[in-house]
């Protein structure tokens, strides 16, 4: 089970609502941010989260509103004597940008980048808004399930289930019993992060049967030009996009600062793709 929180779901400039991206996703206790803007650290503190159990930073592309908040949580982090290494993933360009910092590893990534972190893996793939800029899928492993009373009536207990899981097959009584006979894959969670972008094809295609799509709605449908002169997304275009990839659930962020209500965004994505929603700072889910 992966644990969203949202530490920052304006635009690009702060409001007194909304400060500027990041989204926390914990797991197992271990938190991994999407984006690090301008006081980060402070909305962790502010939501709960401790950001010395951050183990790696995914940057979706190089503005400023998306990384700035990486230089103060790193210092915040030394004064505090972080030794574990702090993994930083961003397009190329971000070991210029970052520099070297002692417990810091910067890895420039491409559309390409498929790491594995034990029971999930990331991946990135290419957004429609300035050269390098990427997107990211969180992906749970398939897990093995038991079909409990089917084992139970051909006589596997207790321990017997670990037994079978660990060597794949059991002998019981006189009838051997193969895992395969007794158990099912489930596949496991899925969630999409897509920062500044228009609408792409990659997103709908990396996306695809996701459980949760975070994709960014910076305007109303009667911006629709600004949208597309800034390389942005409208409500109702992320949400077509949301449709396309068959997702489960639809969440807005990136909201720019000129709406105060978000309801008119709302209303223009669900008119598209009906299970959607607006982020809001602090908002936390579990998917």
């Amino acid at each position: 089970m992966f644990e969203i929180t949202f530490l920052g779901t304006s635009a690009a400039v702060p409001t007194i609502q909304r400060n500027l991206s990041a989204i926390a996703v914990r797991r197992e206790g271990d938190i991994y941010l999407l984006d690090c803007a301008e006081g980060t650290q402070r909305q962790m503190m502010r939501f709960g989260l401790s950001y010395m159990k951050v183990k790696a930073i995914f940057i979706s592309h190089l503005h400023l509103d998306h990384f700035l908040g990486v230089f103060g949580l790193v210092e915040t982090m030394k004064l505090n004597e972080r030794k574990e290494k702090l993994a930083v993933y961003g397009p190329k360009g971000s070991k210029a940008t970052f520099g070297k910092k002692e417990f810091v590893e910067i890895i420039e990534i491409d559309e390409d980048f498929q790491q594995d972190f034990g029971e999930f893996t990331v991946a990135a793939f290419k957004t429609a808004h300035e050269r390098g800029s990427l997107g990211f899928c969180f992906q749970e492993k398939e897990k093995v399930r038991f079909f409990e009373e089917k084992a139970k009536s051909l006589g596997i207990r207790g321990p017997m289930f670990t037994k079978i899981m660990k060597e794949g097959k059991l002998k019981i009584g006189d009838k051997p019993v193969k895992l395969a006979d007794v158990t099912y894959r489930q596949a496991g969670k899925k969630i999409a992060y897509t920062s500044d972008t228009m609408p792409c094809a990659a997103t709908a295609k990396s996306a695809k049967g996701a459980d949760l799509l975070i994709h960014e709605a910076t305007f109303s449908e009667d911006k629709k030009e600004e949208a597309l002169e800034s390389k942005h997304s409208t409500a109702a275009q992320a949400a077509a996009i949301a449709k396309k990839a068959g997702v489960k659930k639809l969440l807005l962020t990136h909201i720019s600062g000129r709406y105060k209500d978000a309801s008119q965004l709302v209303g223009e994505a669900k008119a598209v793709f009906e299970n959607v929603s607006v982020a809001e700072d602090g908002m936390k889910l579990e998917v």
